[in-house]
């Protein structure tokens, strides 16, 4: 049927017969000729219609905006003066001869070229015609291309795509999980995979030894930006590799994807503890193209009056940092207000700020209501700690450790882009060093990754000091951005048991939730660790997008839902009794 794809005729296929066939982007009548727009995946191409031709003419100007049609004519240049620039294409045009409509449409909802006032909500109703926009198509064809580069890197590396259960156990903590429940089982539920995670250990065990897969996830949470239930990973594991070879392998296979399908070389890949991410960035995901850094002045600020600094500062888990911006002391009221509102967010419970007017006027160059309360000499040990300059100035924020790196680590990133700090267009890392366990609000201990993450340490060392035991973890950040995270696993029972123990895992709960992976390490299993990439979140920051429902074809909103099927939805009665569920009603 057709011969060209519209996107691909050049100059080159001048003097060529052509078929063919896509959507009517445009219609246009100038003086007596009528041109058409048509649409394909691969682009657009102009097609004129002249009135020598008195059926197809006809045709020509009765189509509108969407309609399906097929058409035969010969490529040929543009008349001089006339090309676009702009277009692919812009160099040709197509003399038609032939045209068939072979659908006719509606008047669409929008304008699929003037999609920048349509609502969100509008286009997900209407995905399959937002996805006809030029854009859309591009960025789901070039999503096609990074999973093909992705395969073939991994391919070549002696990989073997192996597909996972999609239905399965709940997970030990199931908050997050969507369950399935069983008509043949009574009072069971499957549960959809967050990851494949314990299936790609056992893989190892199975002797498989470099594993991967395209694989489906799900997770019931609130969702943001980067975040929906219903996500894709590519999901790697090895065995006989440490975690140096996986992050190189890793490494390699994204630095090889951006150089190919982008042109970007992205360098190698630095190396940062997660301490000093924490530290310096107040994140473990720093986006190092901004060039500011948290700085502690907590011994600074110790014995000041000021007991909103004091108090932190004299607290072990407490913090105070300061952030410099510079020249940011041209920052309104309204400015600085909207940013106390910004940290608010992650439970600061204030902003504290001081403006560098004039350094060599002391305290008096200083603009801030807590200059008082520190004393002039404590404002400027801070301002000299900071090496401040006149223009900047200095936010600070005071509380739990944990408020404050994610507060101001936060305010970082959102004043170095208002402000057009941003340095460069790409910034990879490696974080690496991550503690074991993190604190939880009951203070309890849990696993900061997931508690099959192998330890730096000895089981005894382990036992001994969890707090202060780090793991073999390792995260891939890429402007700010979590691309991907793995680590070695535990692959040895003793070892698995120490951990198990220290989160509060009895031998019986143990046996009850993993009994199946615990009987497999008795087995011979091998050293093994991996890795997970989320593929949408780095098609988002390789297509600069804002968002991962950009994407996706098919997306789920904000709430979890589809607005495209409008679900999720109800059931009828007959399904819920064969499934031998009851629903409750909330009162």
């Amino acid at each position: 049927m057709r011969s060209h794809y519209c996107g691909d005729l050049r100059k080159e296929h001048i003097g060529e017969d052509v078929t063919l066939m896509g959507w009517v982007h445009r219609r246009r009548d100038h003086g007596g000729v009528i041109f058409l727009d048509v649409r394909d995946r691969e682009g657009i191409a102009q097609v004129v219609f002249d009135p020598d031709r008195e059926e197809s003419f006809k045709l020509a100007d009765s189509v509108r905006s969407e309609f399906v049609i097929e058409l035969r004519g010969t490529v040929r240049g543009r008349p001089e003066g006339t090309d676009n620039p702009d277009m692919a294409t812009g160099a040709i045009e197509v003399l038609g001869k032939e045209l068939t409509i072979l659908n006719k449409a509606e008047t669409p909802p929008f304008q699929l070229d003037e999609h920048q006032q349509v609502g969100e909500d509008v286009r997900l109703r209407h995905r399959y015609i937002d996805l006809r926009r030029p854009d859309m198509q591009k960025k789901l064809r070039f999503r096609s291309k990074v999973t093909s580069a992705l395969r073939n890197y991994l391919d070549e590396h002696d990989f073997l795509d192996i597909e996972t259960p999609i239905l399965t156990r709940a997970t030990p903590e199931g908050a997050r999980d969507y369950l399935v429940p069983s008509r043949t089982h009574e009072g069971c539920f499957f549960a959809l995979p967050q990851s494949p995670q314990l299936f790609k250990q056992l893989l190892m065990v199975s002797g498989f030894d470099r594993y991967y897969q395209i694989a489906k996830c799900f997770r019931d949470e609130d969702l943001r930006a980067d975040r929906q239930p219903e996500f894709t990973q590519v999901d790697i594991e090895t065995s006989f590799m440490d975690e140096e070879e996986i992050m190189g392998m890793a490494e390699g296979m994204i630095r090889e994807t951006f150089q190919k399908l982008l042109g970007v070389d992205l360098g190698e890949f630095p190396r940062m503890p997660y301490e000093e991410a924490m530290r310096r960035f107040g994140s473990d995901k720093p986006d190092l193209r901004i060039p500011m850094e948290l700085v502690d002045v907590a011994d600074l600020v110790a014995e000041v009056d000021f007991k909103v600094f004091a108090g932190p500062a004299k607290d072990p888990k407490g913090r105070v940092a300061a952030l410099k911006v510079p020249g940011g002391a041209e920052l309104t009221r309204k400015q600085i207000d909207d940013y106390t509102k910004f940290v608010g967010i992650y439970g600061a419970k204030g902003l504290a700020w001081i403006k560098v007017n004039s350094l060599e006027q002391g305290a008096e160059g200083l603009q801030s209501p807590i200059v008082k309360f520190l004393g002039e000499e404590v404002a400027l040990k801070i301002m000299q700690r900071l090496e401040a300059k006149d223009g900047d100035i200095v936010f600070f924020g005071a509380d739990k450790a944990k408020i404050v790196s994610e507060a101001i680590g936060a305010l970082r990133i959102r004043a170095g882009e208002d402000l057009g700090m941003v340095e460069r267009e790409w910034a990879p890392l490696w974080v690496v060093d991550f503690p074991m366990f993190e604190e939880a609000d009951n203070g309890k201990l849990t696993a900061l990754h997931h508690p099959f993450t192998a330890p730096k340490c000895s089981p005894e060392e382990l036992k001994a000091n969890p707090e202060a035991a780090l793991s073999r973890a390792y995260d891939m950040v890429l402007n700010g951005t979590e691309l991907g995270g793995g680590s070695v696993r535990i692959h040895d029972q003793a070892m698995q048991k120490a951990v198990f123990h220290i989160l509060g895992i009895g031998s019986a709960e143990a046996e009850e939730k993993f009994g199946f992976l615990l009987n497999a390490l008795k087995y011979g299993a091998p050293p093994h660790g991996g890795l997970a990439f989320g593929l949408d979140r780095l098609i988002m920051l390789m297509t600069g997008s804002d968002s991962i429902r950009e994407v996706i074809a098919f997306p789920k909103t904000q709430s979890a839902s589809c607005m495209l099927t409008d679900a999720p939805g109800e059931v009828s009665t007959t399904q819920l009794h064969e499934l031998n569920i009851r629903l409750r009603k909330t009162p």
